[in-house]
């Protein structure tokens, strides 16, 4: 399983975010779209934070040229030395102080108008992004716009945005969706993330760090927010709605075969501490004891030995469903976010026949589930359980190489075991099974027999 690890000690922005997906070997190309849509460009260098060779990404403005790729440099850590005096707050309640920063005159910064939440929507659904991209970009900004709206008292589609609906901000958003696409992983995690301390000056006032929008972002979130160890704002609103869509928590970086790694650069100094976000990038280890179904916390198991998740339960009745809509949830809701999806045959008002759909997803993902079962079904109301919590088995992937007539084939077999690492269950995978025995002409759970019994 390829698995892209943050280190979540030095916060993360989403310029840190640009950076350390690009030193990790994602493609800046990719980010060509968002160039083509809005008045920016990425400019990509090489600096040196406290003696860390990083990656700094900075969306400029008013660069358009016919050549709109994004610039790459690699200045060897010294040919961009002003940069390390710069300032990365990217609060979306309000302007940070930047009295004592250094900008560039094209760094988009804060540039463009301050769009409402729509507002953001339409701009990166004319985009023309595809499917996936958006659909991370857009639940990025969903939670932004949550999160505004709860600490202002607002509805969602009444919430103006301040920076992050400005140019750069949708440039960061867009540009790590973009990025992250590109590197393709299995599976993003962060360890705990730090949010500095201090103060922070916003157009509402001057507030504690961290910011109120970071949070109730952390709400939302699946990985753990620490205070520290600088006393200046290191995760910024944008940075930590990133995080709280795109990674599971863990409590440190899984056992992992680590294939690329690389360092994103903040623009500020910090005392006695690169300002870096790191990001490793390899194959999980099966025995890691790190991975549970679908973004377990690592280290959170009881004595039952399983681990113990944080889930949302959604359930609606159904008594006007086709067969067709039904059958198609698992697939749309699992594009959504949801974790496991159940269809149950139900007695409803009037002895009518009806289904109860039941849907298991994260609390970062529950509203944008519930949203797209209230399109699928047209359902007009949707609950959430009593359920808060689930108990889940450490989930392993080993492949079986079976051997049938001189051919050879290969068979996912799923391991379960508890926390200890000690393994309670086998299951081949049927897609793999099926396509073997269509093949080979021998019975499906044969297949499946023969995967387990290689693997044991």
């Amino acid at each position: 399983m390829t698995t892209l690890a943050f280190d979540g000690r030095t916060g993360a922005s989403g310029d840190m975010l640009l950076g350390a997906l690009v030193a990790v070997g994602a493609d800046p190309a990719v980010l060509a779209p968002v160039e083509d849509a809005l008045d920016v460009t990425y400019d990509v260098r090489t600096v040196t934070r406290r003696g860390v060779r990083a990656t700094k990404v900075t969306v400029r403005h008013g660069e358009a040229s016919e050549d709109r790729r994004p610039r790459v440099h690699d200045d060897g850590g010294h040919g961009h030395t002003h940069g390390d005096a710069e300032e990365h707050h990217h609060s979306h309640d309000g302007e940070a102080d930047r009295g004592h920063a250094h900008h560039d005159h094209d760094d988009a910064e804060g540039h463009g108008p301050n769009r409402s939440y729509p507002e953001v929507v339409a701009v990166v659904e004319a985009m023309g992004l595809p499917e996936p991209v958006e659909a991370d970009a857009l639940a990025t900004f969903e939670l932004l716009g949550r999160a505004e709206a709860a600490v202002h008292g607002t509805d969602l589609e009444a919430t103006h945005f301040h920076e992050v609906g400005a140019d750069d901000a949708i440039a960061d958003v867009v540009g790590v969706c973009l990025l992250l696409a590109d590197l393709d992983p299995e599976r993003v995690v962060t360890t705990p993330v730090f949010a500095g301390g201090g103060e922070v000056e916003m157009s509402h006032g001057v507030y504690p760090v961290p910011a109120p929008a970071v949070v109730e972002l952390a709400e939302r979130a699946d990985w753990r927010l620490v205070g520290g160890p600088a006393d200046t704002e290191l995760l910024t609103p944008t940075g930590a709605a990133l995080l709280a869509h795109l990674a599971e928590g863990v409590d440190e970086t899984p056992a992992m075969r680590v294939d690329a790694s690389g360092y994103g650069a903040g623009a500020k100094d910090l005392p006695n501490r690169p300002n870096v976000l790191r990001a490793a990038l390899g194959a999980e280890a099966a025995d890691a004891g790190t991975r549970a179904e679908d973004g377990a916390h690592a280290g959170h198991a009881d004595e039952s030995g399983l681990v113990r998740d944080d889930v949302v339960v959604l359930e609606t009745n159904l008594d006007d469903a086709t067969p067709e809509v039904l059958g198609g949830l698992q697939e749309t809701l699992a594009d959504a976010g949801a974790r496991d999806v159940s269809v149950l045959p139900v007695t409803m008002k009037k002895s009518r026949p009806g289904h109860l759909v039941k849907v298991v997803t994260k609390p970062a993902d529950a509203s944008r589930v519930a949203r797209r079962l209230a399109e699928e079904t047209g359902t007009l109301g949707i609950r959430e359980s009593g359920a808060r919590h689930r108990w889940i088995a450490e989930r392993a992937f080993e492949t079986a190489e079976l051997e049938v007539d001189g051919e050879a084939y290969a068979v996912s077999v799923k391991v379960a075991s508890d926390a200890d690492g000690e393994v309670y269950d086998y299951s081949a995978e049927y897609d793999d099974a099926h396509a073997v025995a269509r093949e080979t002409g021998l019975p499906v759970r044969e297949v499946m027999r023969r995967a387990v019994e290689a693997v044991r």
